[in-house]
C-alpha cells in the first residue's frame, strides 16, 4: 500500500514549455485516482514524475510521508501500465507475466504459481504459452496488467491503458481494472482523457488544463458542482449550456438574471442569492445541463425559457433540441500562453486560472459604481484586471444553442417554439475570472 503527496510540483522542460505549474494533489492509501485532461495538459508528466521518469524541477514528490525525488523508479514499488502495452513480442504470455519476478530474483516455482495466480484471475489462465502476436487487444491489456501486478507493488500507474481498444472491450476492461484494484487494495493513479472512464472508475477525478490543476473531487462533486468555468464545459455530454447573464438584485425579493430578453428569477432564501447581491450590475455565466431543462406546455407556471428550435439530433434513445432562446454563448478558447499558477491547493477544490476565455457577447453594459453600491460592496472579491468578458463587435456574436433533451423522435420540427421548465436548483454561476461563484457552500 502507499499514499502520495505532490507539494508543489513544477516541471519546465527546455526551451520554456511549462508541463506542469505548482501542482498540489494527495492520494491516498488504497484510492483509486483518476487525472484527467486533453491532450498535452500535462497529466502524463505527472505520472513520470511519481514514477521517477522524470525529475521535477520545483516542488517535492512524497511516497508514504517520504521525500523521494532522487529515489529511482526501482526503488519505489510502483508499477505502470502503457497505452501501448509494451510487452515482449519473443516472449510466451507466462514468461511477459513472470518476467518482473525472474528479475527479482523469485525461485521458478514460485514464480510459476503466482504468474498462474494471477493470469488466472485475470482470464488468460489458458493462453500462457501464446505470444503477444497471437493475441487480441483486450488479451494483451490483460498480460501487461498481469504483469503489474505480480509484482504486488504498493502503487499502480496506468497511463491511458485502454485508449487502443474498441468502445466495448474498453467498457469491458475498465470495470474489471476496477474491481481488481480495489478488490488487492493498491492505490492507484490512473491517467485518460475519456470523461466516461474517469467519472465509472474513480474514488476521485483530478482535472488538469495546461498544466494547472483546475479541480477535483469525487465524480458526483466534479460534475455537479465544477469549480471553474473550464471543468464546468469539459465535463458532461452533450457540454454544459453556458451563457451570458446580467444581474440585477432586488433586495428581499429575488436576483434577476436577465438572459437576453427573458429573465430567471432566483428567490431570496435561496442562499445562491447572497452571493449573487455582489455582482450586481454585472455580468456572470450562467451554466445549466440539459438534465436542467424540461420540455413544459406554454402555458405551464415556473421558471422557463422559450426558444426557436434551431436543428434536432436523432440518437436512437434520446434526440436532442438545439433552441434560441436570444442569448449569445460562452465559448472557452485555448490559451496561447502559459497558464497561471493554481490559486489554491488541489484539496481546495483546484480553483486553478484558466488563462485566456474567449467570450461572446450580444448586448449589456458592465453596471458602474453606483449599480454595484446599491447592493452592497462585496469587499472580500478581489477583481481580476483579466476578464473573462469583452465586447468584439457585432459580426463576431454568436448565438447561443441550448441543448434540451427529448424523447425519442418527436412530434415537433425546426422552426417551432419550445417551452422548457428551468430547475432553479441545478444552475451553475461563474463569474469573470470563470471561478464557481458558489463554491464556498460544496
Amino acid at each position: 500500500m502507499a499514499t502520495v503527496a505532490l507539494k508543489e510540483v513544477t516541471k519546465v522542460f527546455p526551451g520554456g514549455t511549462v508541463a506542469v505549474d505548482g501542482l498540489d494533489l494527495d492520494v491516498a492509501d488504497g484510492e483509486f485516482l483518476v487525472l484527467l485532461g486533453p491532450s498535452g495538459c500535462g497529466k502524463s508528466t505527472v505520472l513520470r514524475i511519481v514514477a521517477g521518469l522524470e525529475s521535477p524541477s520545483a516542488g517535492s514528490v512524497l511516497l508514504d510521508g517520504e521525500l523521494v525525488n532522487e529515489l529511482p523508479p526501482r526503488e519505489r514499488r510502483i508499477a505502470m501500465v502503457f497505452q501501448d502495452f509494451a510487452l515482449y513480442p519473443h516472449m510466451t504470455v507466462g514468461d511477459n507475466i513472470g518476467f518482473p519476478l525472474k528479475l527479482a530474483g523469485a525461485e521458478p516455482g514460485d514464480r510459476q504459481e503466482r504468474t498462474s495466480n494471477v493470469a488466472a484471475a485475470l482470464g488468460i489462465g489458458d493462453v500462457l504459452g501464446r505470444r503477444p502476436s497471437q493475441l487480441s487487444g483486450g488479451q494483451r491489456q490483460r498480460v501487461a496488467m498481469g504483469r503489474a501486478i505480480v509484482r504486488q507493488p504498493g502503487l499502480f500507474l496506468m497511463d491511458e491503458p485502454l485508449s487502443n481498444l474498441d468502445s466495448g472491450l474498453r467498457a469491458e476492461l475498465r470495470a474489471e481494472i476496477s474491481a481488481l484494484t480495489r478488490e488487492l487494495g493498491v492505490t492507484t493513479i490512473y491517467v485518460t482523457h475519456d470523461q466516461a472512464e474517469a467519472l465509472t472508475m474513480a474514488d476521485r477525478v483530478a482535472i488538469m488544463r495546461n498544466g494547472v490543476l483546475q479541480d477535483v473531487g469525487s465524480p458526483t462533486q466534479v460534475y455537479s458542482r465544477p469549480a471553474t468555468l473550464y471543468v464546468a464545459a469539459f465535463l458532461g455530454s452533450p457540454r454544459m449550456n453556458l451563457l451570458e447573464a446580467s444581474v440585477y438584485v432586488q433586495l428581499d425579493r429575488h436576483v434577476t438574471l436577465a438572459i437576453g430578453d427573458q429573465a430567471l428569477y432566483l428567490p431570496w432564501d435561496d442562499m445562491r442569492s447572497r452571493r449573487m447581491a455582489h455582482y450586481h450590475g454585472e455580468r456572470i455565466v450562467v451554466g445549466m445541463r440539459p438534465e436542467a431543462l424540461t420540455p413544459v406546455a406554454p402555458d405551464t407556471p415556473g421558471h422557463r425559457l422559450v426558444g426557436k428550435i434551431r436543428y434536432l439530433e436523432h440518437h436512437g434513445h434520446e434526440t436532442l433540441a438545439f433552441l434560441d432562446v436570444g442569448a449569445t454563448a460562452v465559448a472557452l478558447d485555448e490559451p496561447s500562453i502559459p497558464t497561471q499558477r493554481a490559486a489554491a491547493s488541489a484539496n481546495a477544490a483546484g480553483r486553478g486560472g484558466l488563462g485566456r476565455l474567449l467570450t461572446r457577447f450580444s448586448k449589456g453594459n458592465r453596471g458602474g459604481a453606483a449599480a454595484t453600491a446599491e447592493a452592497g460592496e462585496p469587499g472580500d472579491r478581489p477583481r481580476n484586471p483579466q476578464s473573462v468578458f469583452f465586447d468584439p463587435g457585432r459580426h463576431h456574436q454568436k448565438p447561443a444553442e441550448v441543448v434540451v433533451r427529448l424523447a425519442p423522435y418527436p412530434q415537433i420540427a425546426v422552426g417551432q417554439s419550445l417551452n422548457v421548465a428551468v430547475s432553479l436548483e441545478a444552475l451553475h454561476f461563474f463569474d469573470e475570472r470563470g471561478d464557481r461563484i458558489d463554491l464556498h457552500q460544496r
